[in-house]
Parts: structure tokens; sequence; C-alpha cells
């Protein structure tokens, strides 16, 4: 069992954080207009209001549910040279240990039982499909920077012997210019927000004057324990001196939540 918990720690230190922000650092987009004789920004000025950009599709994603298909939604970015165009990719998160199948944990390979995590180079959406109805919707109405997205896995994973089901979406974001400096980037406060199984908003997971940034799995409790910084002084930003708090999120009802630190 020490074994386990061991395991454990080691898996999770990834979650929100990633295992890098520098892959993002410094990227986004500008959601302020630039002056019409600025012809190197030009094309890059974005209305606030509208946040216009160029976007491509980059893989379906296959959730639990086999009504409903996701697909990420990508920023068009320039080379360097400006001669060609490129989307970014999915990366997975992975656990490579199914910690413990004697415990009755089959995870395969997920990163929490139930749960699939993605992310990727300025993913900027999610698109939700629904089969039987033949509907499509995205998770945002405008373009956001995603940096993290859960959805219920594929494969029928379970925890302590039991089979897990998640019929919900969770995705961490940075989804305004909160520190007012004319782009959506990783200098932003970065939110958490549940979706359910129909792609519908429910709720913000941690109040929306913090900035989350790591994560940890209780697996006795299936609990994801989800670490932010308070926006202490309202500058829309993270600041080393200010607070951290820990919230406790109930992976079998993500609705029920609460503020363990």
């Amino acid at each position: 069992m020490k074994q386990l918990k061991t395991i454990v720690r080691l898996m999770v230190i990834c979650l929100l954080a990633s295992c890098s922000d520098n892959d993002l650092k410094e990227k986004g987009f500008s959601v302020s207009p630039v002056a019409e004789d600025d012809e190197e920004n030009k094309n890059k000025g974005l209305s606030k209001d509208s946040l216009i950009l160029e976007t491509k599709p980059s893989s379906v994603l296959l959730t639990g549910d086999p009504q409903y298909r996701l697909t990420t939604v990508y920023k068009v970015n320039d080379n360097k040279k400006k001669t060609k165009t490129f989307i970014g990719s999915n990366r997975y998160y992975r656990n490579y240990d199914d910690l413990g199948t004697a415990y009755g944990n089959r995870w395969n390979y997920n990163f929490m039982p139930g749960l699939e995590a993605v992310s990727g180079y300025n993913m900027v959406n999610i698109s939700h499909y629904d089969i039987a109805t033949d509907r499509q919707k995205n998770f945002f109405e405008k373009p956001v920077l995603v940096r993290t997205l859960y959805y219920p896995s594929f494969s029928k994973d379970t925890l302590n012997f039991k089979p897990v089901n998640r019929d919900y979406f969770m995705t961490s974001v940075y989804d305004d210019d909160t520190n007012k400096d004319g782009f959506i980037n990783l200098k932003d406060l970065r939110r958490f927000y549940l979706f359910d199984i129909n792609g519908n908003r429910q709720k913000p997971l941690v109040p929306t004057n913090y900035s989350v940034f790591k994560s940890e799995y209780d697996p006795a409790n299936d609990l994801m324990y989800v670490f932010a910084q308070l926006d202490e002084n309202n500058n829309g930003q993270r600041d080393r001196a200010e607070a951290t708090h820990v919230f406790w999120i109930d992976l079998k009802d993500p609705h029920t939540t609460g503020r363990l630190y």
C-alpha cells in the first residue's frame, strides 16, 4: 500500500501544471485592435469584442459515451519565416502504471481512473458533437487558451475493483485578459470549469479570482486536489507573495467541492 501511495504522488505532479508551461510561454493571442498602418501586426490585431482568428480542427476524441465526441480546435500559427502555417497537436497525459491491479485499479494508462487528459499548443476551443441529434457546438463562444481538457475515458477503468464512469468534462483555460495587457496568455488568471455531458458549462470548480496551477489525485476518496493562487491585489495575474489555497473536487459528483487549505 505504501508503494501504491508513492506511485500516485509521482503520477499526479503534472496534472494541471503539466510537464512544462514553457511550451506555451509568452504564447496566446491579442485581444486589442492595432493601428491600420502597422503592416507587420495588422493581421494579428484582434477585436476584443469578436476575437476572430483562423482555426482548424486537430483530432476527434472518443469519449466514454459513444453518443458524444469532442474535437480539439487550434489556432492557425505562422512559422518564423511566415511562408507556412501550422497548428498544435494533442498531447495526452498518461499514467504508465496501473497503480496496483491487485488492488482493483485498472486505469488503462489514463491520467486518472475514468478520465483522459489532453493539452496542446494554442488550443483555443473544444467542439462538442451529439451523434444522436446531429448537433455541434463549441464549449466557448469566443476563443480561449485551453490548458488542459479532461473527458470521460473510452476505456473501461476500475478503481478499487469497481467500474468508473464519468459523465462530465472539465477544462482549465485562460479565458480573459485579466491583467489588461492586451493578450490572452499564460500571464492571465487560469480558470477551471465544469461542463455536463451535453457540453453545457455548469460552474467554475475554483473561484474565478484564483489562478490554478497544479493538482493531485486521491485514489482512496476519488478526489482531485487543485492548487490555486488567490489574486489578492486584483491585478489579474499571479504574484509570488499571494496566498495559495487547496480545493477539492469529488470526481464522483464534481458539483460537490470544497476548500481543504
